[in-house]
């Protein structure tokens, strides 16, 4: 680069000695040319070879440069030959053939290599657009080159050659094709900055060669050779040097390109409107800018229809991403956000509220899948429609939650439908399922939430009366609600507290009262109210999910005292521990890593814990059977608890991996009595008697329940039980009282055995 520089400034130098002094022969000024032309070629050679990491397409670009540099080279070293030869007709003599051709053949590579190069990727309207644009700038800067470079040469006082005027052209359209190029480029591995370079080593020394020609004629030929196309070589290594230190830059703002080359049209035709002569250039330039126009309308047209294009889908996608705010993905009703907005708007009229909440959904979603559960729930929303049809607004406003909205009459008679509606067989899978429903009516002065709190309870109150029906709101009946809700709150501030204890009741031996394990109870010690049973708060801690923490607390206070009496009284002093464990607990996915830490913390062996489990907790899904065979594997053993009371219990004895059937209290009750009516009496007694057999015959340990007398022991001891727990056998007592019971069912020491004998 720096010697190209050299050169050019030497020629520049010369160029003045031989004006002033004339200094040398002519021909001189045709050697700067091809030397920096040689100069030029040598740098683009060795960008090439000296970068093995160039971009295929920036290499394809810079092979094409290097071979238009070396045939331009050769042609004007062709020409700087001819001009020595004949020194005496330098003034008069044309460029020679050969030389003009391998000239032109460099232009024509240049621009092919220009060509080639990729611009902004666009397809469909996009890509017609870029077409146009780049037509439009193309056709403006060429107008301007004519007007201002060609056509001056083509009318001068002296008319050039034909191989000066098309090589001075072919320079121009370089330019002119590089210069619109570079403004559609968009991260292009060819440096824009490089083809900014190339456009200038095209188009500088041809305008400058143009206008030296237009204003001196012949007399230019000597600065023109020797100051102004020795600037070719010089740009074209500085744009080598521009993609040696190439980054890929995005696509500058392309809108204005077609504007500013508009503009350019309009130099020559504002030229002719103050005073220059319509000559045949002008009328060329004239009917480009109506091309350009043309181009130009085209274009906006185009702009005009992706514009209105835009707008369309715009529009579509407002609405659509309302519809999206508004409505439930699943089912396509009303959200809940929806939901409130219209009831908020219907409160000055008497509006209803109908709040619907699916029985044993989850049921649905732990045996047959979430798949299933989504189908059932779309099937019921398409029923809601059905029954609502035009008179409410029905909407899904949680999982397997669902409301309407209805301004008209008889909200009852609604919800008696629905109910009636939901209790056929739905969604493709034919399922059964139920419904419960509240009813709140508006009233002047209630608001959104006091409506909806009033539904809830009454939805809340028709659950527990049994499901499958409905209620409606009436004042006071939030009362009992509020309470249930409040001792959710008072059970999270207990556990923080500390204020539970555990219990243990005996299991014994019936025919000694020997004591060989314990259940463990949950007694909840409040401050006002005294000692509350589980019976007044497991259900709100099954229903706010606090059965969890509650059931990890009796797991590990269990473990950790069972421990302790084994490590007092010795390994055969208890044989086992059990407690009881909801379904809530079973589908925590931490509940079997619980019980392992609470075995490893306390020391006590996996076979002397007990879980005891409902028949209908069993049943609950795949997570609550996955959880219980892998306590199964560890050693724990496993008790179907209040077994008789289901309808699977004998499908459960082989499927599940019990280890222990409890018989419920209820088939112990009233077992001994005798009061005339045998039919009562046997009835129990066969059902106890086939338990029994069904847990012998499985390999099963069996105890009964809820004895509360000495006939019910002697009974059970006839139909073949040996272990039972009861009142009667022995309450419910603290850690200290199960340990005195253990210590006065230890054997003697020697010691003592002497004393008494002495």
């Amino acid at each position: 680069m720096w010697a190209t520089a050299v050169v050019a400034a030497i020629g520049a130098l010369w160029c003045v000695a031989y004006l002033r002094a004339g200094l040398g022969p002519e021909a001189y000024g045709y050697v700067v040319v091809p030397a920096g032309g040689l100069l030029a070629t040598a740098c683009g050679y060795d960008l090439i070879r000296r970068t093995p990491d160039l971009d295929p397409v920036a290499a394809r670009f810079w092979r094409a440069m290097l071979l238009a540099a070396g045939s331009l080279t050769i042609g004007y070293a062709w020409l700087a030959v001819d001009m020595f030869t004949h020194l005496d007709q330098v003034r008069t003599r044309n460029m020679p053939a050969p030389a003009a051709a391998f000239a032109a053949i460099g232009f024509l590579l240049a621009i092919y290599a220009v060509a080639r190069v990729p611009v902004v990727a666009a397809g469909g309207a996009e890509r017609w657009r870029m077409v146009l644009d780049r037509m439009i700038t193309f056709l403006g800067c060429a107008a301007v080159a004519w007007y201002l470079g060609l056509a001056p040469m083509l009318s001068a006082r002296e008319p050039w050659s034909a191989q000066a005027t098309l090589l001075i052209g072919l320079g121009l359209l370089v330019a002119v094709g590089a210069a619109t190029k570079v403004s559609f480029l968009d991260g292009s591995p060819v440096d824009r900055v490089a083809i900014r370079f190339i456009a200038a080593a095209g188009g500088v020394p041809a305008g400058g060669v143009a206008v030296l020609a237009v204003q001196f004629g012949y007399i230019a030929t000597v600065p023109a050779q020797a100051i102004v196309m020795p600037l070719a070589p010089l740009l074209f290594t500085l744009g080598v040097a521009a993609q040696r230190r190439a980054r890929r830059a995005p696509a500058r703002n392309r809108v204005l390109f077609p504007y500013l080359a508009m503009l350019l049209v309009d130099v020559p035709l504002i030229a002719v409107a103050f005073g220059a002569p319509l000559r045949p250039p002008v009328r060329v330039v004239l009917i480009v800018a109506v091309a350009v126009s043309a181009l130009v309308m085209v274009r906006q047209y185009l702009a005009y229809a992706e514009n209105a294009r835009l707008l369309r889908n715009a529009r579509l996608q407002e609405e659509r991403l309302q519809y999206e705010v508004s409505h439930d993905g699943l089912t396509g009703l009303a959200n809940r956000a929806l939901f409130r907005e219209r009831l908020t708007a219907a409160l000055p009229l008497r509006a209803s509220v109908l709040l619907i909440d699916l029985d044993d959904f989850k049921a649905v979603n732990d045996l047959l899948g979430h798949g299933v559960g989504d189908q059932l729930l779309i099937s019921v929303a398409r029923r809601l429609r059905t029954e609502v049809g035009d008179s409410g607004l029905p909407a899904r406003v949680g999982g397997d939650e669902f409301a309407v909205l209805l301004t008209g009459p008889d909200p009852e008679g609604l919800a008696q439908r629905l109910v009636e509606a939901l209790s056929q067989p739905i969604s493709e899978h034919r399922l059964l399922i139920q419904a419960s429903i509240g009813v709140a009516v508006s009233a002047p002065g209630d608001t959104l939430d006091s409506v909806l709190r009033d539904a809830d309870v009454a939805m809340y109150t028709a659950k527990q009366r049994g499901k499958a029906g409905f209620v409606r709101y009436v004042d006071g009946m939030g009362e009992p609600v509020l309470d249930h809700m409040q001792l959710g709150g008072e059970l999270r501030r207990a556990l923080d507290d500390d204020e539970f204890r555990v219990v243990y009741q005996p299991i014994v031996r019936l025919d000694d009262h020997r004591l060989i394990g314990v259940e463990a109870l949950v007694r909840w010690h409040h401050p006002a109210r005294g000692v509350v049973g589980p019976n007044e708060f497991i259900a709100a801690a099954e229903r706010t999910g606090l059965i969890v923490p509650l059931g990890r607390f009796v797991l590990r206070e269990t473990c950790r005292q069972a421990a302790a009496w084994l490590a007092e009284f010795g390994p055969d002093a208890l044989l086992e521990a059990g407690l009881n464990v909801s379904a809530r607990q079973l589908h925590d996915p931490d509940f079997v890593r619980d019980v392992a830490g609470a075995l490893a913390d306390s020391g006590l062996p996996c076979d002397r814990l007990v879980l005891e489990v409902t028949e209908s907790a069993v049943l609950c899904g795949q997570q609550v059977s996955r959880a219980l065979y892998e306590l199964d594997r560890m050693g724990i053993r496993l008790a179907l608890d209040d077994f008789g009371t289901g309808e699977s219990s004998l499908s459960l004895l082989r499927a599940f991996p019990a280890a222990i059937v409890k018989l419920d209290k209820s088939f112990v009750d009233g077992i001994e009595i005798d009061d005339g009516r045998p039919a009562a009496v046997d009835a129990r007694q066969a059902v106890a008697r086939a338990v029994i057999q069904l847990a012998n015959a499985f390999g099963l340990a069996t105890v009964a329940e809820g004895i509360e007398c000495p006939e019910q022991v002697t009974a059970l001891r006839e139909l073949g039980y040996t272990l039972g727990q009861g009142y009667h056998l022995a309450e419910p007592t603290s850690a200290d009282g199960i340990a005195r019971l253990l210590a006065g069912q230890q054997p003697a020491a020697p010691e003592e055995i002497a004393g008494r004998l002495s």
